[in-house]
């Protein structure tokens, strides 16, 4: 199986190579385009600032990239965000996969939120195996709210979509690289998708 994580120069690369890794599989870093289409799976991180993000992956041409893949794809918090329709962190439109935007959490909680939370209204392969309110590692200050395309919900001050589904393209707002046997159980499950 041909696993590519794409490099657009925010991602938490090694953690998720080291992940696969301990499941039996090299996963390739890439930012060439016949490599990412012609990969079985694809995965699609995210650490940073949205419009910074947004920006290298246009001045690279993978925001027209991403959306038009076929195969499998998983991406990660900031990923899974850039994903969305748009995000408030700086003012940003994203590819438009998910039909959500991604707004900040209120002053009401602390933010970021670091640290392991549950993960309830699980509602895909993605967590087959996966317990309800088994927990899982996040850290990020904006979510996307529940919406018809959520299949998973976590709770900080509210009810968000911790995961996200449409066609083939998957979102988690944690990170499962992080997140011990759950997130190793899913990123198996996405494997085999």
């Amino acid at each position: 199986m041909k696993l590519v994580i794409v490099n657009y120069g925010a991602g938490n690369i090694q953690s998720i190579k080291f992940a696969f890794k301990r499941l039996g599989h090299e996963a390739v870093l890439s930012d060439k385009t016949e490599e990412i289409m012609a990969a079985d799976r694809v995965i699609f991180p995210g650490v940073g600032e949205a419009s910074s993000a947004m920006h290298k992956l246009k001045a690279s041409g993978l925001d027209r990239i991403i959306p038009a893949l076929q195969q499998p794809v998983l991406g990660i918090c900031l990923g899974m965000q850039l994903m969305c329709h748009s995000s408030e962190e700086g003012n940003t439109m994203g590819l438009g996969i998910f039909n959500t935007d991604v707004v900040r959490f209120t002053n009401s909680v602390k933010v970021p939120q670091i640290g392991w939370n549950q993960i309830t209204n699980l509602k895909s392969d993605l967590f087959k195996g996966v317990i309800e309110k088994d927990h899982i590692y996040l850290v990020h200050s904006y979510y996307a709210p529940i919406c018809t395309e959520t299949i998973a919900v976590s709770d900080y001050e509210m009810p968000y979509s911790s995961a996200l589904q449409k066609d083939n393209f998957y979102g988690v707002q944690f990170h499962p690289e992080k997140s011990s046997k759950v997130g190793s159980r899913i990123l198996k499950n996405f494997l085999e998708l």
